[in-house]
């Protein structure tokens, strides 16, 4: 069976951005965040606003608040390995 092509989401584009690395091997651990982002993403209102961002926005360090995702990939973002650097 040929393996299906996939096509970066406005979603993946967004975790990019943020620095969100996922590996299809860590997916089960994302429980239910991930797909829960994919539907919100799928549904959201101001898919264009989010166009427009991707386009023209350089890294960030936070999801732009108009983002239904933004808590998901905040918590995303702070599970990444390094995240949290231990204190000496």
């Amino acid at each position: 069976m040929a393996a299906m092509a996939h096509h970066a989401s406005p979603l993946d584009h967004m975790m990019a951005r943020l620095g969100i690395e996922v590996a299809a091997e860590t997916l089960p651990e994302l429980d239910l965040r991930y797909p829960t982002a994919v539907h919100r993403c799928e549904a959201c209102p101001v898919k264009e606003m989010c166009r427009e961002w991707l386009a023209h926005a350089g890294p960030a360090s936070f999801a732009p608040p108009f983002c239904a995702n933004a808590d998901i990939l905040f918590e995303l973002q702070c599970d990444q390995p390094g995240a949290h650097p231990i204190a000496g």
